[in-house]
């Protein structure tokens, strides 16, 4: 895979996982009780701690995979299958009950700290994007491709940065309507791409069990 491929899957699939746009109505609803000042406060923590997680996911990756014995292309499967779930959530134009549970909505809205947890963790890194970034990391095979991993995580978050800092003005401005549209749009793209991976994964463990029987 060549690095301008590289960079377009993971910046399609860091940002389609992280769904801004689709997560700014919980963002809004969790921080209707705070100054515009506290907002962006929030906002940055969430993003910090989205980029930290990320990255820490990515690089512990390949250890987490040779600690349980897990080759990269059944995790391959396994995200793909994630992905695919989430993509579908998305095209339904629901936001995956993965990234906050009512308990913890609940509860950001008792806190007067919320940026690092629901907003950062769940809200902002929701499983999906951990995962992605695992297995976007698996199929980087040089250090470029992990510059371009790393430059895509904060590019991403800078954009989430952004949405979210003007989430109020977009949401009066798009509409429900319009957000929806626009989600559904990212879950079609975030199915493609799980099929992709679930391809990519299953080829090479098929290729294994036809030569086994073979032999």
């Amino acid at each position: 895979m060549d690095s301008l491929e590289y960079l377009v899957l993971c910046f399609s699939t860091l940002f389609t996982l992280v769904n801004p746009i689709g997560i700014s109505t919980i963002f809004l609803a969790l921080t209707e009780r705070f100054e515009v000042p506290e907002t962006k406060i929030i906002v940055r923590k969430a993003t910090i701690t989205g980029i930290i997680t990320l990255l820490i996911f990515s690089f512990l990756g390949k250890y987490i995979f040779q600690f349980y014995s897990i080759t990269l292309d059944a995790f391959k499967i396994m995200g793909g299958i994630i992905f695919f779930r989430t993509g579908l959530r998305m095209l339904e134009a629901i936001v995956s009950r993965t990234r906050s549970t009512p308990q913890e909505q609940q509860e950001g809205l008792e806190m007067d700290d919320i940026g690092i947890s629901p907003v950062g963790i769940p809200l902002l890194t929701g499983p999906g994007a951990i995962t992605g970034a695992m297995v976007l990391s698996g199929k980087a095979t040089s250090t470029i491709h992990y510059a371009i991993l790393v430059g895509c995580i904060i590019l991403v978050m800078l954009f989430a940065y952004f949405m979210l800092i003007g989430a109020n003005k977009l949401s009066k401005r798009l509409g429900t309507t319009w957000i929806r549209v626009i989600q559904r749009i990212m879950g079609i793209l975030l199915m493609v791409i799980s099929i992709q991976f679930i391809i990519d994964g299953a080829t090479p463990v098929l290729q294994t069990i036809i030569s086994s029987s073979l032999e």
